[in-house]
């Protein structure tokens, strides 16, 4: 997972190709503790994040926040009392790219870093 949190995000474009399920099968164990999903015919990454009450998950919805400004590549987050949930999933190719992967691992880095 090291490797892909030390990655930057590339720009993507509209006919920027999606991962395979051959490098699907090689990124998913890095971020492992990711589910893939899928919704509206899209595959995504999905995590759920525990804590201890509002404030602590108010605050790493904004570390993601920061992580996905400083990356151009943004999830969506859903922030509730205790828990944040995370998706990833690129856009404008409706589908998955390396750059998912590489935010799945900085947000897990996010997470361990706000539990401290």
């Amino acid at each position: 997972m090291t490797q892909l949190r030390q990655e930057r995000c590339v720009a993507c474009r509209r006919d920027s190709p999606r991962v395979t399920d051959e490098e699907i099968s090689q990124l998913h164990p890095l971020v492992s503790e990711w589910s893939l999903a899928q919704e509206d015919d899209i595959k995504r990454l999905h995590r759920e994040f525990r804590f201890l009450d509002f404030k602590h998950a108010l605050a790493f919805t904004a570390a993601v926040g920061e992580l996905a400004e400083e990356e151009g590549h943004h999830p969506r987050l859903v922030t509730e009392w205790g828990k944040v949930a995370v998706d990833w999933w690129t856009h404008k190719i409706r589908g998955l790219h390396r750059n998912d992967f590489i935010m799945a691992a900085k947000t897990d880095q996010a997470f361990e870093e706000s539990i401290g």
